[in-house]
């Protein structure tokens, strides 16, 4: 039977929308159909609200707007760094290597295997078993045809937060550009692009109460980048197609509240974070945390459980109104692990279960208690099936 109470822990997925920003996507609508790229009035007024958006971007980032681009999603926003950097510094005859880390994103993983396939060569940076990226060992990574080193700032599944600046240290010393996937930071940690050192830097609207289908990418400014999607001139020649004016406005509100409301919402999350982890921890025997203790996102909580699969405790957790993720994928009809846990060096089985629960600003005591009550019985329940 399936539980009348909702609990929604997978804001690492996506958070749902603040009300302040869809009024002011509807606003924008409202005010009437025009492409910011047409001469006549109203374009011109379209224009305008994209430049202010574009500007109030880049002010959260300490950037300047001609730096910001703005993409459908992370993914784009992943694939136009890396494979736009390195064709473009390829092309100019500068090398033909980059380097990333063991846990990144498939968006960056994936475009990496497809650069590979274009003859570049690409080196995978271990983990620690807390999921940290050693900036030595990225250095030693480093070689004279080295073009790029992507390294994410925090981890969407475990919640590790990378040293980047000091990553970036290196780079930046030995002449190689560097990207940052920071699209599970925003509104958790400062972001500041001069501050972390990076070249590049992906952000998405949907990951911080902003709406879906929108995206944004630093890029510092006489950074070569070669564009993915051919057409108009667009974002500076960049990225063509028609900029989603409405969508812009409102990833530039949700980006400035979730910087004004960072420390509160953060020390909201940590503290339900760190009761989640506790209680689950001492109520479920054979279970682990992933991840660094401390170095980790305030609102991340992933735990491993021995003898049980992630997916079949998501369908229970599902049934009792609990919305969470695990580190399984489903493909082919059989279970996948996680690429991140692995990497933590966990083998398959015990990668197979893990649970993320992942908090926000409109989740109360109350849930954690209600979560504290539900997932130790479905454990227990799924070990009895042997």
């Amino acid at each position: 039977m399936t539980s009348e109470r909702s609990v929604y822990l997978d804001h690492a997925a996506t958070t749902p929308i603040d009300p302040a920003v869809l009024a002011a996507m509807v606003a924008q609508l409202e005010a009437g159909a025009a492409n910011p790229s047409s001469i006549h009035r109203a374009g011109r007024q379209a224009l305008a609200a994209l430049d202010r958006a574009r500007e109030a971007v880049a002010t959260v980032l300490g950037a300047t707007p001609r730096e910001i681009i703005f993409t459908a999603s992370g993914s784009e926003s992943d694939n136009l760094a890396l494979k736009g950097i390195v064709r473009a510094l390829r092309r100019a005859g500068r090398g033909a290597h980059l380097v990333v880390s063991a846990i990144e994103h498939h968006a960056v993983l994936h475009a990496a295997a497809a650069l590979e396939r274009e003859g570049c060569s690409v080196t995978t940076v271990p983990v620690d078993h807390d999921g940290l990226v050693d900036p030595a060992a990225v250095a030693a990574a480093l070689r004279d045809d080295t073009l790029l080193v992507s390294v994410m700032l925090a981890n969407n599944e475990i919640g590790t937060i990378q040293p980047i600046a000091e990553i970036a240290a290196h780079c930046r010393a030995r002449g190689v550009l560097m990207h940052s996937d920071a699209v599970q930071a925003v509104g958790a940690v400062p972001i500041n692009v001069d501050a972390l050192g990076v070249d590049a830097l992906t952000i998405a609207a949907h990951k911080f109460h902003g709406p879906p289908g929108i995206g944004a990418l630093y890029v510092r400014r006489g950074t070569p980048l070669e564009p993915l999607v051919d057409g108009g001139g667009q974002e500076r020649r960049r990225r063509a197609g028609t900029e989603p004016v409405a969508a812009a406005v409102g990833m530039a509100l949700a980006l400035q509240l979730a910087e004004q409301r960072r420390e509160a919402t953060a020390a909201h999350c940590r503290l339900l974070r760190d009761q989640l982890i506790t209680g689950l921890l001492e109520r479920i025997p054979d279970s682990w945390l992933n991840g660094h203790a401390t170095r980790r996102l305030p609102n991340n909580v992933n735990l491993g459980f021995a003898a049980i699969e992630g997916e079949s405790m998501l369908l229970l957790l599902d049934q009792a109104g609990i919305a969470a993720s695990s580190g399984a994928a489903c493909s082919a009809g059989s279970l996948e692990a996680s690429h991140v846990l692995l990497a933590l060096g966990l083998d398959e089985r015990r990668a197979l279960g893990s649970l993320r629960l992942s908090v926000g600003r409109s989740t109360s005591a109350d849930d954690v208690q209600y979560v504290l009550a539900r997932v130790p019985p479905i454990v227990a329940r799924l070990r009895s099936f042997g």
